[in-house]
């Protein structure tokens, strides 16, 4: 198994932190894993990205030029990335603010309307747990319960609370691919 996977949007949209909860899910299933992130001077409106590696075997390097899949928030990051993909790879849009379709047509693309269903659970803050559940629906790179265990230990006992909601915004992101 071996996933090279980019995560990009604005800052402040949580793609580091899907990556963090992707890396720590990884680790928690003693997979090798590389989390990279890489950001612009400002983090909430800039520009931001992660690079995640999850394997089998041990990883060489974090840098990750031609990802097998990539998690796209916004559109620039979709202009910036999408020709990077392997043939046979797969895509994975915000399709609440990106108003373009992917133009390949050798990779899988996955639409994930992330902010509507977030609204819909209640807080746009977790279009991102949204999409990660996409992510992990389509890959099976790590399963599902582990990411929230990951979620649990960034969240700590004072933000207990927002488990069930990130959960239920897991559950709503991988019911879109399905």
């Amino acid at each position: 198994m071996l996933e090279r996977d980019i995560f990009a949007g604005f800052g402040g949209q949580g793609v580091l932190l899907m990556g963090q909860l992707l890396a720590q899910a990884g680790l928690y299933e003693d997979k090798q894993v590389a989390w990279l992130p890489s950001y612009g001077p400002e983090m909430r409106g800039g520009t931001a990205n992660c690079s995640v590696t999850i394997s089998d075997k041990a990883v060489a390097s974090p840098i990750i030029d031609n990802p097998t899949s990539l998690v796209v928030m916004n559109r620039p990051s979709l202009d910036k990335f999408e020709k990077a993909v392997i043939p046979g790879g797969k895509i994975f849009v915000n399709s609440s603010i990106i108003d373009r379709k992917v133009e390949r047509e050798d990779v899988d693309v996955y639409y994930v309307d992330c902010s509507a269903i977030a609204l819909k659970l209640g807080n746009p803050k977790v279009a991102n747990i949204v999409m990660l559940g996409a992510y992990i629906e389509a890959t099976k790179c790590v399963e599902p319960e582990t990411v929230i265990k990951a979620l649990q230990h960034k969240l700590g006992e004072k933000k207990a609370h927002l488990i069930p909601l990130n959960r239920e915004a897991l559950e709503a992101g991988a019911a879109c691919v399905k």
